[in-house]
């Protein structure tokens, strides 16, 4: 396959993602077909079949690309804050430059987990392992700008961060309102002075 054919398929293949997850974060996963994917994204269908077999794997491949730019982004944000305790609070703080970006609609793991069966285990274990990932960031970003902290220390710390922020994040979006993410941005201050 010549150099020019395989940029042809990764452009497609990529505009077919970006479409999907643009419809899937704004109207949700159930209320958008294939149809819609396909007519926005000005394919044909065999097009949008020879890159992914099924609407699930199309599924797999937006909370891919979003969670590695959340992950991107989140450290990003992070690194720019001084080391120490205020890196720690950069987590709830990127919550709220989040929540006041263009089209904010909530955590699409969330919303996506809700519209699947509890049986889909392949979606499941994918937002799993995205949330997951997530923890393990703030637990080396604990461990890093916590002197003196012990492991026991820094695995409940960083649990408690992690509830902090899926709840800002889901209540901020639930109130269209900043209040939730402030008032964990006070918890977590709260917290970080007790260790």
């Amino acid at each position: 396959m010549s150099v020019f054919l395989s940029m042809v398929k990764i452009n497609t293949k990529n505009l077919i993602v970006d479409t999907a997850s643009q419809l899937f974060y704004e109207k949700g996963y159930n209320l958008v077909g294939i149809n819609e994917i396909i007519e926005k994204s000005g394919i044909a269908k065999a097009t949008l079949y020879n890159h992914f077999k099924s609407k699930e794997d199309l599924c797999l491949a937006y909370l891919d690309t979003r969670d590695s730019k959340l992950m991107e982004n989140l450290k990003q944000f992070c690194n720019q804050k001084p080391k120490g305790h205020k890196r720690i609070i950069g987590i709830l703080e990127f919550v709220l430059d989040f929540y006041r970006g263009k089209n904010f609609n909530g955590c699409w793991c969330i919303r996506t987990l809700a519209e699947v069966p509890k049986n889909n285990k392949r979606i499941r274990a994918k937002i799993k392992s995205s949330k997951l990932n997530l923890l393990d960031y703030i637990e080396s970003l604990v461990i890093e700008n916590s002197s003196g902290i012990t492991n026991k220390n820094s695995s409940k710390l960083s649990q408690s961060i992690y509830l902090l922020y899926e709840s800002a994040l889901a209540e901020s979006h639930l109130h269209d309102d900043e209040w939730p993410i402030h008032q964990s941005l006070e918890l977590l201050k709260l917290i970080l002075k007790k260790n």
